[in-house]
């Protein structure tokens, strides 16, 4: 029988993204021999192993590994290190072989993986929130006087412009990019069983540097195997990232609605038994990311509760939650970028209900112009916050 697989089939959003690839099985094996081979170059460089071993890294990182069969052999121990060592081990000269490993425990090798895919991640988000952001600059430029009503509480209030509204959703994309802009140098791990990497004695730090630089990473500054910061941090990240775009998505599933007709997605989704419908299919799915990560990262911070030296399952069960959040973050801030610019705005529609509210108001067009006469203001303070950003 063929191993499952998971395709996206119930995660459309996520389906054929970069962040798809790039938080697979295969990439976070690929992340674990990455971690392993590391390593040995980190004890060659600080003098803990014979120069030489260091050449074996090149064969550890290539060490082809069937991460289905490496899963089921996971089960015994609780972690997919454990089995993959023996492996790693038999792949190099026989004098070389002890030093694979040498001083670490699996979690420093499971933590640095997810390190590492966390880091290719955030940098795919900080690549879309770019592309967004810039699309929605000017965005606040060209809507900047188009009239339109603003809603509270789902009624229409007061009248607004197109202009000043893509300025919040482009002030909560800044947000998102300065939140994750703190995560992209993550720590590597390398405490060994306790956390005082024992094995490597006074070395320990040298070595720790040597392993952070070879794999492009920051150095912690002790052991954080029961200090779970850089995994909060990034679940915090990642859920400020999908808020920011679901906002976006939000709105315009508003605008949206027939009788609004303000905004309409560039093409529109299919009913499977409606064919008079357009559906705002890309806005659902940014939407549903939104929904999703707030309950995963409440998982993530119960497990930043870890008792003495290492956890006992509250370590294992971030790894699920982390990768989802990851995948989610990076489908919102990839899905978003690609269709917003394809919204097509209405601006007779945008009239034509802001008429509406000032009939009942008894209300002129004079009065609407001065009521947003001073928007551009504002306006401005974020595409000044949006130079500061990006330079």
């Amino acid at each position: 029988m063929s191993p499952p697989t998971d395709v996206g089939l119930l995660s459309p959003v996520s389906a054929g993204t970069v962040a798809e690839t790039q938080t697979g099985d295969d990439a976070v094996l690929a992340a674990m021999l990455r971690a392993e081979a590391a390593l040995l170059t980190a004890l060659a460089t600080a003098g803990v192993a014979p120069a030489a071993v260091g050449d074996a890294a090149v064969v550890v990182a290539s060490v082809d590994v069937d991460a289905h069969a490496l899963a089921l052999e996971a089960v015994s121990g609780g972690n997919p290190t454990i089995p993959l060592v023996p492996q790693l081990r038999s792949a190099v000269p026989e004098d070389v072989a002890p030093w694979v490993h040498f001083g670490a425990t699996s979690q420093d090798i499971v933590d640095t993986a997810l390190m590492l895919v966390a880091a290719d991640v955030l940098r795919q988000i900080e690549s879309e929130l770019t592309s967004l952001a810039s699309f929605l600059a000017t965005l606040c430029v060209s809507g900047r006087s188009v009239p339109m009503v603003a809603r509270t509480l789902t009624q229409q209030a007061l009248p607004t412009t197109l202009g000043f509204r893509a300025s919040g959703w482009l002030a909560g994309v800044h947000d998102a990019v300065r939140v994750v802009r703190t995560c992209t140098t993550l720590p590597v791990s390398l405490g060994g069983p306790v956390g005082h990497a024992s094995a490597y004695g006074s070395r320990g730090p040298a070595v720790l540097s040597a392993f952070a630089d070879a794999l492009g990473q920051r150095a912690p500054v002790s052991s954080w195997h029961t200090r779970r910061t850089p995994v909060v941090g990034l679940a915090t990240a990642l859920t400020v990232t999908a808020a920011a775009c679901a906002k976006i998505a939000a709105d315009l599933l508003v605008m949206g609605q027939t009788e609004v007709g303000e905004a309409r997605e560039g093409s529109g989704g299919a009913s499977s038994s409606m064919a008079h419908k357009a559906n705002p299919t890309q806005s659902v799915l940014v939407v549903s990311t939104a929904r999703q990560l707030p309950a995963l990262a409440s998982v993530v911070g119960a497990c930043a509760v870890a008792e003495q030296e290492r956890p006992a399952g509250a370590w294992h069960a971030e790894w699920q939650p982390l990768r989802s959040m990851l995948r989610l973050a990076g489908a919102a801030a990839a899905r978003t970028s690609t269709y917003l610019p394809e919204v097509v705005f209405d601006h007779d529609a945008m009239r034509r209900n802001l008429d509406l509210l000032l009939t009942s108001l008894s209300k002129g067009s004079e009065w609407a112009a001065a009521e947003t006469a001073h928007v551009g203001v504002w306006i401005d303070r974020v595409l000044e916050q949006h130079e500061e950003v990006f330079g």
